[in-house]
């Protein structure tokens, strides 16, 4: 995919093409009635002129006849824009144009609390942990954060089931303030799936990646035991994270080790980020905003949506049947 335009919707789009067909719609009764006051100022004079031609009122109904199927012409054209506006912008909410990178290291694994729940048919609870890519900064509103993207595509794909994504995003944090409110945000809500983004704050305050090290594997050591499914994330590939690659390589694997160790799933953030740049082609500024950190609306709807994927193929496997093994390396194209 290569020079894929930026995705900058905006969150009144369906209701400006809404207010569009109202204001076209008022078009020919408006007409209407500029033509019947017309007639009625034309009345008196058309008693007067009684040597007037008598073919005239046919000649104005005629006009009049071709005026309202040339003003329903263009009303029916632009319904059919502003319908074609509204169907654009419904596609936009629910997936954008992006591809899976190939051969890109990943590992998913299972999640069997969250495939028990949906099979059971009972309400599933996930919760999104993390900082300000978590909370959505950088998102023109609030429905293109990751979090209610992934909502949004996990209820469509699962229509039945109540699925609930709880935001838990704060920004600047990295594991040290995380683990402080790790019982009572997270673990004492009983959730079926945490998806823990981590790791960037680290990196950017260069915080010792032992010290993250131990407290990501305490961290997540506590959640397996509250019953919940992982999924960690490890930081984006943007300019400020690449400012310091030592340190962000350091943190990407960081990330693994724990993930293949206490057998979690992992979602390769950033080498999905550098598959975007480097061989789809995909300009930076295209999915991170001006500061140099943060993703745009196209960026975190590609990452919910290629997460979303994942959440799914592997709920996917465990409902037929098959055992996913946590080290699974293989990530499959949309």
């Amino acid at each position: 995919m290569v020079g894929l335009p930026p995705f900058r919707p905006s969150a009144s789009l369906a209701l400006s093409a809404v207010a569009a067909f109202a204001l076209l719609m008022s078009a020919p009764v408006r007409a209407q009635s500029q033509q019947a006051d017309q007639h009625a100022a034309l009345s008196p004079n058309a008693k007067a002129e009684t040597t007037r031609p008598v073919a005239a009122p046919v000649a104005n109904a005629a006009a009049d006849q071709a005026t309202a199927a040339q003003t329903k012409g263009i009303t029916g054209r632009a319904f059919d824009k502003v319908k074609e506006v509204a169907k654009s912008a419904s596609d936009i909410l629910n997936r954008v144009p992006c591809s899976a990178p190939k051969g890109v290291a990943k590992t998913m694994g299972s999640l069997p609390h969250v495939a028990s729940k949906l099979i059971a048919g009972r309400p599933v609870t996930i919760i999104a942990f993390g900082s300000s890519s978590t909370q959505g900064y950088g998102s023109s509103a609030p429905e293109f954060t990751y979090p209610n993207r992934l909502a949004a595509q996990l209820r469509r794909q699962y229509p039945t089931a109540d699925i609930t994504v709880v935001n838990r995003g704060k920004g600047g944090e990295d594991a040290p303030e995380m683990m402080k409110r790790l019982q009572t945000e997270v673990i004492d809500a009983h959730p079926d799936l945490v998806i823990w983004q981590v790791g960037t704050n680290a990196v950017l305050r260069n915080l010792d990646q032992g010290e993250t090290e131990k407290q990501v594997e305490d961290g997540v050591a506590r959640i397996q035991a509250a019953g919940a499914d992982i999924v960690l994330v490890d930081p984006q590939y943007s300019p400020r994270v690449n400012e310091r690659p030592e340190s962000a390589r350091g943190m990407v694997k960081l990330l693994g080790r724990i993930a293949a160790l206490r057998q979690v799933g992992i979602f390769p953030r950033f080498e999905v980020m550098r598959d975007w740049h480097e061989k789809q082609a995909i300009p930076i500024d295209n999915f991170v905003i001006a500061d140099g950190l943060h993703m745009n609306d196209w960026g975190y709807a590609c990452f919910a949506q290629l997460l979303g994927d994942d959440i799914i193929r592997s709920v996917g496997q465990i409902k037929l049947g098959q055992t996913v093994p946590a080290d699974v390396r293989t990530y499959r194209p949309m």
